[in-house]
C-alpha cells in the first residue's frame, strides 16, 4: 500500500502536472483533492503534444490511472465537460477511469458573478483571483448553503438549493453591486442539462479510495495550487480558498492520516508568483524578464505574466516541516545555465533582524529583504542530463546546497519540460 501526497512548495506553478503525469504510469489512482479550475497544469507527452488541465487530475493522460475528483475540490460543469471533449477530440476517452465525488462543491452562475466584481471593486486591494467563481463556492460551502455534485441527481433538491441561492445572491448582485439579477430556470436547465453528462462519475470517492488502498494499490494525491498559497498556512489574505498543503489531502479524499507514506513537494530551480501578495526575492530587472522568457513563466489558467525571483530557501524548509516533505522535485534547472553567479536566500532582515524563518507577522513579511548566498553558475546545456553525475559540478553543488537548507532530499531534477527530460537520483516509487 502506498498514499502518496503530491503538493507544491512554493506559491504555485512549480510544475506539479509534469511530475504527476510522469508518475502516472506506476500509480493506480491519482486524486485531485482541493482548488478548482483556477488551478492549472501542463503537461507535454514524449512526442511532443502540450496539454492543459484545470479540474481533470494530471494522471488523466497515463491510460491506466482511475482518475478521481475528490470532495476537497470545487467543480464548474461547464470547464470540466469541456476539458473531458478537449481531451476526446485529440484521441484521449478518459470517461471510463474518471470519477467525482458526491460531495465535491460546484461552481455556480452567482459565484462567478460574485467573484469578478467584487475583485474590481476591491481595486487596488484586490487579491488577484482568476474570477472563476472559485472563493464564492468554498464561501457557500463553509455557510452551509452550497450546492454539490450529488445534487446533481435530484432535481427537487437541486431547484431548492437553487431558490435559496439566489434569493440572497440576487439581492447582493442587484442592490449592492447595480447587476442583473441570475434567473433561476436558466441556471437550472443549464445545470441538469450537465448532469446528464456528469450523473454516471459521481461515486463514494471516499470508499473507492479505502478499497484500493486495502488492496496494496499505489494512490497518488494531487494538490493544485502550493503551500504559500494554502488558507491557513501561506500569504494570507494572498492566497487560494482551500488547504493545498498535504494535510489538505487527508480532508479533500477523505483518507486518514496513518494511511500516507510519503509527501513529494516540488519546487522550481527559483521562484515565480502570480497575483497580489508578498514575495521577498522577486526580481524587478532584467534578470527578471530573462527568467520570465526563458521559462516561460506565463500562467496557465490566466496567461498573466508571473513575478520571478530567485530561490528562496526559508520558504523552501517551511513548506519542508509544515508538509512533512520526504522527497523534493527541482523542476527547470535548466532555465539557470549560463547565469555566472546563482543567488540563494537563506534568511531574510526584517528592520535589521536576521529571520532564519518566516516572520510571524504579515507586517514583518511585506518588509523582508532577502539575505543571499552565492553560488557559482554552470553554462552547458543540461537537457541531456540523465543521472546527477551528468550535471556540471557547479549545478550538483546548487542541487545540494538545496537540500541542505531544506532539509529533505531531492530525488528528481527536471532539466526540460518533456516528461523524460529529468535527471532521477532517488526512484520516488519503488518499481513493481
Amino acid at each position: 500500500m502506498s498514499a502518496i501526497i503530491l503538493i507544491g512548495a512554493q506559491w504555485g506553478d512549480e510544475g506539479k502536472g509534469k511530475i504527476t503525469d510522469m508518475l502516472g504510469g506506476q500509480t493506480d489512482y491519482v486524486v485531485r483533492y482541493s482548488g478548482g479550475n483556477n488551478a492549472g497544469h501542463t503537461v507535454v507527452t514524449p512526442d511532443g503534444q502540450k496539454y492543459a488541465l484545470h479540474l481533470l487530475p494530471s494522471g488523466a493522460l497515463s491510460p491506466t490511472a482511475i482518475i478521481v475528483i475528490g470532495n476537497g475540490v470545487v467543480i464548474d460543469p461547464k470547464v470540466l465537460l469541456a476539458e473531458i471533449d478537449g481531451l476526446a477530440e485529440r484521441g484521449m476517452d478518459v470517461t471510463p477511469r474518471l470519477r467525482i465525488s458526491g460531495d465535491a462543491h460546484l461552481v455556480m452562475p452567482h459565484h462567478r458573478a460574485l467573484d469578478r466584481v467584487v475583485e474590481r471593486y476591491l481595486g487596488s486591494a484586490k487579491i488577484g483571483t482568476t474570477g472563476r467563481g472559485i472563493g464564492p463556492s468554498y464561501g457557500d460551502k463553509v455557510a452551509r448553503m452550497g450546492i454539490r455534485a450529488q445534487d446533481l441527481l435530484d432535481p427537487g433538491i437541486l431547484r431548492k438549493k437553487l431558490e435559496l441561492a439566489l434569493r440572497e445572491k440576487n439581492q447582493i448582485l442587484t442592490k449592492v453591486y447595480n447587476r442583473k439579477a441570475i434567473d433561476l430556470e436558466s441556471v437550472l436547465e443549464e445545470y441538469l442539462g450537465y448532469a446528464e453528462r456528469i450523473a454516471p462519475f459521481i461515486v463514494d470517492t471516499r470508499t473507492l479510495i479505502w478499497d484500493a488502498l486495502d488492496r496494496g494499490d499505489i494512490v497518488l494525491f494531487e494538490g493544485a495550487q502550493a503551500t504559500m498559497l494554502d488558507m491557513d498556512h501561506g500569504t494570507y489574505p494572498f492566497v487560494t480558498s482551500s488547504n493545498p498543503i498535504s494535510a489538505g489531502a487527508c480532508v479533500g479524499a477523505g483518507v486518514p492520516p496513518t494511511r500516507i507514506t510519503q509527501v513529494i513537494g516540488v519546487t522550481k530551480a527559483y521562484t515565480t508568483r502570480v497575483g497580489s501578495g508578498p514575495f521577498p526575492t522577486e526580481l524587478h530587472d532584467e534578470m527578471g524578464e530573462h527568467i520570465r522568457k526563458t521559462g516561460g513563466e506565463y500562467g496557465t489558467t490566466t496567461g498573466r505574466e508571473r513575478r520571478t525571483g530567485w530561490f528562496d530557501a526559508v520558504i523552501g524548509r517551511y513548506a519542508t516541516r509544515l508538509n512533512g516533505i520526504t522527497d523534493l522535485v527541482v523542476t527547470k534547472l535548466d532555465i539557470l545555465s549560463g547565469i555566472e553567479q546563482v543567488p540563494i536566500c537563506v534568511a531574510y532582515d526584517v528592520d535589521g533582524v536576521r529571520h532564519h524563518d518566516i516572520p510571524m507577522t504579515q507586517t514583518d513579511f511585506h518588509h523582508a529583504t532577502p539575505v543571499y548566498e552565492y553560488l557559482p553558475g554552470w553554462d552547458e546545456d543540461i537537457s541531456k542530463a540523465r543521472v546527477f553525475s551528468d550535471l556540471p559540478v557547479n549545478a550538483q553543488n546548487y542541487i545540494k546546497r538545496i537540500e541542505e537548507l531544506c532539509g529533505t532530499k531531492v530525488s528528481i531534477v527536471g532539466v526540460g519540460p518533456g516528461r523524460d527530460e529529468n535527471v532521477v537520483i532517488h526512484e520516488l516509487i519503488p518499481r513493481r
